[in-house]
């Protein structure tokens, strides 16, 4: 029998019929896709709280009581489970002027919407050519933009006030007008045209207006840097075959233009039906500019109804869902046409 040195490790035994245990295993390598992901997932989760936080679940409150018999004193203890009803969908809309207000909604968005582009497709042609002083005036293009709407806002009622605008002063010195015109507290101007006479919505128009100048800069910058990116030798082709101005214009530059036409009109459309402040600083809503999104905000402040106002919120955001939808089903394949 021998013995183990002091100090060496014990020796065991194994028989020859006894199997080998297996070596404990470690954790399995990470492979690079799984790095990846674990990566992506880290990257993307601020973004998801913040969208949590502040999109989803101010839209998920805003639905449920819109079901819910909500009043502004009662809104801290309001839970996820009270008396769900219609009822506020029924009052929203048996109200008197809910639909006149949609209406109204649609022709400011539609004008608006339409004018801005093509005022940012002309401010756009006219200064793709370089000349001097073409930078500068690129620069001022987006004051209207940039600039804070109260500022603007006010501006403008000042330059069409009736006492002391000097719209209303350019007026009549060069057209003669003989009485002041209040652009802005007018629902009906008469006007006398070729023998006939017409009534036409002036503070709508003049809001509409407002719209276009304020917000043309941004369709500006969308159509001149897709005009900087047409090649040259199309024009020059085009030129080369006698095609007028206009024909290279139809032709030539509009094919190139017409997917970012197509993508401002979809923007410049859900931004312009949701618009509340610009109205909101010019009439207050009132002569005949009362769009949805200002009945939302009277419901909320003049009647203290928070289920009223979310309700006609929820149905002013299913109306630019259908809306929308109508528009790609008729006129998205088409844009993809032109634009292939």
């Amino acid at each position: 029998m021998t013995t183990a040195p002091a100090g060496a490790p014990e020796r065991r035994d194994i028989s020859p019929g006894q199997p080998d245990r297996p070596a404990p295993r470690g954790r399995r390598p990470m492979t690079a896709s799984r790095r990846a992901n674990r990566a992506g997932l880290a990257f993307v989760s601020p973004t998801f709280l913040v969208v949590l936080v502040v999109v989803i679940l101010p839209i998920l409150w805003t639905v449920l009581l819109a079901f819910q018999d909500a009043k502004l004193v009662d809104i801290q203890g309001m839970g996820l489970f009270g008396n769900w009803s219609l009822d506020n969908f029924t009052q929203v809309l048996d109200s008197a002027g809910f639909w006149s207000s949609l209406g109204t909604t649609l022709v400011y968005t539609a004008g608006a919407t339409l004018g801005s582009i093509v005022l940012g497709l002309i401010a756009a042609l006219a200064l793709r050519r370089p000349f001097r002083g073409r930078g500068l005036l690129r620069a001022a293009m987006l004051l209207p933009y940039v600039a804070p709407v109260v500022a603007v806002a006010f501006v403008w009622e000042v330059a069409l006030s009736p006492q002391y605008g000097i719209v209303n002063d350019w007026g009549r010195r060069l057209f003669g007008w003989d009485d002041p015109i209040a652009f802005l507290s007018t629902r009906e101007y008469e006007v006398h045209l070729l023998g006939l006479h017409f009534d036409i919505p002036l503070a709508l128009l003049t809001v509409i207006a407002f719209e276009c100048w304020r917000y043309f800069p941004f369709a500006f910058l969308f159509i001149l840097a897709r005009l900087q990116a047409v090649p040259d030798g199309l024009e020059e082709a085009a030129l080369v075959d006698g095609a007028t101005l206009t024909q290279r214009f139809r032709h030539v530059l509009l094919p190139q233009l017409m997917p970012v036409i197509a993508l401002l009109c979809v923007l410049r459309f859900i931004l312009t039906f949701n618009k509340f402040d610009d109205i909101y600083l010019l009439t207050g809503g009132g002569s005949g500019t009362d769009v949805a999104a200002i009945r939302v905000y009277d419901f909320l402040t003049a009647r203290y109804d928070v289920g009223a106002a979310s309700a006609q919120a929820l149905l002013l955001a299913v109306s630019l869902m259908i809306l929308l939808g109508l528009y790609f089903k008729f006129f998205g394949n088409k844009v993809q046409e032109e634009s292939s």
